[in-house]
């Protein structure tokens, strides 16, 4: 192996063991049994990503990666606002039956946790999922509306108002609470969301 290649697999094993910690003991995870997993000291931790909080931030923009890389292939970008949101809704359900879904909103509501006992964390998580989801902001913006074009603050306060109503839903289908919660209830409510009043900032609108 090259020098960047057993980087490389020395930051993917990592992450892979910070996430297995990271999920099941929170702000708790230490660093050496997260080292000690990888079969790595916890110097590597301090080379590849300067401290524990920088460990716990790549391990948040690694698992929302490939989530947005998903959804983007889901949402073709032929289809106006109304029909990419409901291939949206459509893929957010599907993934709430994805083997890994569990294991998924368990780290969600780690990662939380964490930020509520680590502000400094939490800031840095925050800058971190706000960078990943410029992404769903992008998906959406310039397509079609009722003859208008999305722009990208209406994309913005769209995926805001998306996002609350996936994680509230996604998490009671997971624990079973949001019963007859299938693919046509996440549509339908999904589009819902989409008026002209919902699509506005109303201190812009007064003005």
């Amino acid at each position: 192996m090259t020098r960047a290649e057993t980087k490389e697999r020395n930051r993917r094993a990592l992450l892979n063991a910070a996430y297995q910690v990271v999920s099941r003991d929170g702000y708790r995870a230490k660093l050496d049994e997260i080292a000690e997993r990888a079969d790595l000291t916890t110097g590597a931790i301090y080379s590849l990503f300067g401290s524990k909080d920088g460990l716990v931030v790549a391990l948040v923009a690694d698992y929302l990666r490939p989530y947005y890389e998903e959804i983007e292939q889901a949402v073709p970008s032929g289809l106006d606002l109304i029909e990419a949101v409901d291939a949206f809704a459509r893929h957010y359900r599907r993934s709430c039956d994805a083997p890994d879904a569990r294991s998924a909103l368990s780290l969600q509501v780690t990662l939380l946790d964490m930020a509520l006992h680590d502000p400094d964390l939490g800031a840095q998580l925050a800058t971190s999922i706000r960078s990943q989801e410029n992404h769903l902001i992008a998906l959406f913006t310039g397509r079609s509306h009722k003859g208008s074009i999305v722009s990208s603050h209406q994309a913005q306060r769209l995926a805001t108002a998306l996002r609350a109503l996936f994680v509230g839903l996604s998490q009671g289908v997971i624990l079973g609470l949001a019963h007859g919660a299938d693919e046509q209830y996440f549509a339908d409510t999904a589009r819902a969301l989409v008026s002209e009043r919902s699509l506005i900032d109303h201190d812009m609108d007064a003005s």
